[in-house]
């Protein structure tokens, strides 16, 4: 097999987040940056999980501020870099501009699937600052292919040097994803990346969907920390690629022991699939929202997979985070 050359982004320390419930420490943050970066992963995320600028009582509140994180993420960075994202109307132009300050050298701008109009902006400032600019398709299981690969190509002429498919609630099948990358392939120029959550079990198997297809960029999460059930598991994924015959250029011990050893004892929990996070694959529903609704679910006494349900068949998007609670009550009532 000839070698296809791709880079591996990990998303532990943004991702991360929403499971962390925004609580990263500055050790945490210094340790897993030091390890990722030894084990020669290029790029890794930090920031909010709902990125930059997404401390908030309606996102969560960060125990420690982002952009100090940041820094100190960069400073453990002999050869990785460090990505932030960014969702237009949760983060501004400024945050981006003091990110960079702090060390980061590539933006992803996130919008939702149908979106990609408002991050034109964004998009062009972070190509003026110097960075690697993506653009970031969310929800990408809420639009026929053909919408994504018209949002792909805004992108594409906003400045984007990749585009992603971004399965953000752990929806899709690997033949959805097969056919999304494929045609972004025979339609954009830039880069195609893959982010992906497994509460449907399918982060890996699509994952590896998307590098047959021709993903270029793809994501993963060490010990798949992440929002919901987590996101395809970095040192996994490392492991399954080399064996299908890829260079990785990633340490395959290295990345163990950053999982094994630096971030499996500050996690709160194992990453499984539970009944929650499997509706919410089920059912399409933002990975990030989960959270949200097991708080709700305890303060209105009702079962959260009936909130999730609900909220899948509203095709309830990222930035809807205060509809879960009028869910809960309005099941509530009805109870």
């Amino acid at each position: 097999m000839e070698k296809k050359s791709f880079e591996i982004l990990d998303v532990t320390l943004r991702d991360g987040s929403h499971a962390m419930s925004h609580a990263f420490t500055p050790g945490q943050v210094r340790d897993t940056a030091r390890a990722l970066d030894a084990a020669g992963v290029r790029y890794f995320e930090v920031s909010h999980g709902d990125g930059l600028g997404g401390s908030s009582l309606q996102y969560g509140l960060s125990a420690h501020d982002e952009l100090e994180l940041i820094e100190i993420a960069a400073d453990e960075c002999k050869q990785a870099e460090v990505s932030v994202l960014l969702i237009p109307g949760i983060g501004v132009k400024g945050d981006l501009q003091n990110a960079v300050k702090a060390g980061a050298k590539m933006v992803r701008v996130a919008t939702h699937v149908t979106e990609a109009d408002v991050a034109a902006q964004h998009i062009a400032l972070g190509r003026e600052l110097g960075l690697k600019t993506v653009g970031f398709l969310m929800m990408s299981h809420m639009a026929p292919t053909a919408k994504i690969v018209e949002q792909a190509k805004l992108f594409e002429s906003y400045g984007a040097e990749v585009v992603y498919v971004t399965d953000s609630a752990g929806y899709m099948l690997p033949q959805d994803v097969t056919e999304r990358i494929s045609a972004l392939k025979q339609s954009i120029g830039c880069d195609i990346g893959f982010h992906g959550h497994n509460n449907l079990s399918m982060a890996m198997a699509n994952t590896v969907a998307a590098v047959e297809a021709g993903a270029t960029f793809i994501d993963g999460s060490l010990r798949a920390l992440g929002a919901g059930s987590g996101n395809t598991q970095t040192e996994v994924m490392v492991a399954v690629l080399e064996r299908l015959g890829y260079e990785t250029g990633i340490d395959l011990y290295k990345i163990m022991d950053a999982a094994n050893d630096v971030v499996t004892p500050y996690m709160p929990r194992p990453q499984e699939i539970t009944g929650s996070s499997l509706v919410m694959g089920y059912s399409g529903v933002y990975s990030s929202f989960l959270l949200h609704t097991q708080v709700a679910a305890k303060r209105f006494g009702v079962d959260e997979r009936d909130i999730l349900l609900e909220l899948g068949r509203m095709k309830a998007v990222g930035g809807q985070e205060d509809l879960i609670y009028d869910v809960a009550q309005g099941i509530a009532v009805r109870n």
